[in-house]
């Protein structure tokens, strides 16, 4: 059997966090200063401060969508006992728009991660129509899979992840005393 060369399989994003999918639907993130998210690239906690822009592709205006930014590495990827941890999600997002016209349900928390390298990934899922999602009780040990069954989203439609690791301290810093 040929191995795969899906970089969200490779990953292990298929497998940790998602059961194996088709995408169909175009997706577009990037951060400020114009770093695009694209499958295993790296971005930098100070680059990723603010939330990104998200482009949603499709065709039909009526069609909706939700969209969840998770870390499956939290609070280590050696010892992810807070998989996944949700950053962002966002409702009824309208197909051609962006997640600036849905609804934000959690509000964007920038990772930041403390040890090892982090797998950060947006999943956007079709909504069947114009639903009420409610805010998780908590952002730590989010489960993306029992998030669309309960809400009856199927299978993502789209997934971009990128890798994110703490930032050493400037050079030549010092503590004064």
């Amino acid at each position: 059997m040929p191995r795969s060369t899906n970089p969200l399989v490779i990953s292990r994003v298929v497998g940790d966090v998602l059961e194996p999918f088709t995408s169909s639907v175009g997706m577009r993130i990037v951060y400020e200063g114009n770093a695009e998210v694209v499958n295993c690239s790296e971005l930098k906690p100070s680059q990723i401060i603010n939330q990104p822009r998200v482009d949603v592709g499709g065709d039909d205006l009526r069609t909706l969508y939700t969209l969840i930014l998770v870390d499956p590495d939290a609070p280590s990827p050696g010892d992810p006992n807070m998989r996944e941890y949700l950053h962002w999600m966002v409702t009824n997002i309208p197909a051609t728009t962006g997640a600036t016209y849905g609804e934000e349900i959690v509000a964007y928390e920038n990772p930041r991660p403390v040890v090892g390298i982090h797998r950060l990934v947006f999943v956007l899922f079709r909504q069947m129509g114009r639903q009420t999602i409610y805010a998780p009780g908590w952002r730590q040990s989010f489960n993306t899979r029992d998030f669309a069954e309960l809400y009856n989203l199927g299978s993502p439609v789209a997934a971009i992840f990128f890798n994110c690791k703490r930032e050493n301290s400037p050079t030549g810093s010092s503590r004064r005393r």
